[in-house]
């Protein structure tokens, strides 16, 4: 029997638009069952349009894991902001650092097989608390060797992965055919211009203002031979140019392609909604290369398919 005709159960918590959906598709990961846990109703509204079996289970802090089938998946990327460290321990009442706790909760609740936690890079105290409550040592990736986009982030998991791979994606090879149609002068008449190179390949056309200060973020444009920064809720559409002489903007589809994700996919939402939605996804291309190791015989026999089916009756 092949992995493809085994379905799993999984737990997303902190889903978002399901960008965990998205990915074990691309993995070929066939799915029975996909709970997920989620309050924006924006975020709800795009995952239910796309993908309509999906059960909603509102707030984290609300799932009884007895209501819950056997769980052989268990993904979520959970806010850290609120971590802090006193001695080797973490603030247990920030409200934003429970939200992870919720995680760790339901972890130790549903002993599923595999788990994934995806989260931004922080300092080694702080990962390495992490590390030790969830048994695994933490992998760094940047996806900018998926789909361009420097995406840079911390995975716990224990899933197996292989070796990671680099690629050089740059934003001209994500880019749709929209026309260049804006004078550049609108921002040189401000910043200079002194294309520089970062170690990580963004090449910004204009990092700094007339007076040496460094360019504000949205006054800032970038060449499409580069990779492209970080897209984020407040901050999707980037300013790129190719000729040095006009420019525009990443369109909200091209935001798609950055993270991974089918065109036209949050249509359903207004294009500030869909830009957020996107900015606080995963990189549904990133992920899909940990799920795609869950495709070996181990992962065929590790899981009890029928335990499953009989837990949901």
């Amino acid at each position: 029997m092949s992995v493809g005709k085994e379905k799993i159960n999984v737990l997303s918590l902190f889903d978002g638009i399901s960008c965990g959906r998205i990915a074990l598709e691309k993995a070929g990961i066939e799915v029975e069952n996909y709970f997920a846990s989620e309050i924006d109703k924006h975020a709800i509204k795009v995952t239910q349009t796309n993908y309509p079996n999906t059960k909603q289970l509102g707030s984290v802090i609300d799932i009884k894991s007895k209501d819950l089938p056997k769980i052989d998946l268990l993904i979520g990327g959970s806010p850290c902001q609120g971590f802090s460290i006193a001695g080797k321990k973490l603030n247990f009442d920030d409200d934003r650092s429970k939200l992870f706790f919720e995680f760790v909760r339901l972890k130790n609740k549903l002993n599923p097989k595999y788990f994934l936690l995806e989260n931004v890079r922080m300092t080694d105290d702080i990962a390495d608390a992490i590390d030790e409550l969830l048994g695994v040592k933490r992998i760094f990736i940047d996806s900018r060797n998926f789909t361009g986009m420097i995406r840079k982030r911390y995975y716990w998991t224990n899933i197996p992965i292989g070796e990671i791979p680099t690629k050089n994606v740059s934003i001209q090879d994500l880019l749709d055919n929209e026309p260049f149609d804006r004078d550049l002068n609108f921002f040189l008449d401000r910043t200079k211009y002194e294309p520089t190179t970062s170690y990580d390949g963004i090449i910004t056309i204009n990092p700094r203002d007339n007076n040496g200060k460094q360019t504000w973020q949205r006054g800032r444009v970038y060449d499409i031979k580069g990779s492209c920064p970080t897209i984020c809720a407040s901050l999707f559409d980037l300013n790129i140019t190719k000729d040095h002489k006009t420019w525009r903007k990443l369109t909200i589809n091209e935001c798609e392609k950055l993270q991974g994700v089918p065109k036209d996919y949050t249509s359903i939402v207004s294009k500030n909604e869909r830009g957020k939605q996107l900015g606080n996804g995963w990189n549904v291309d990133t992920v899909a290369f940990i799920f795609s190791f869950l495709r070996g015989e181990n992962f065929l026999n590790s899981f009890s398919h029928e335990s499953s089916i009989e837990a949901q009756k």
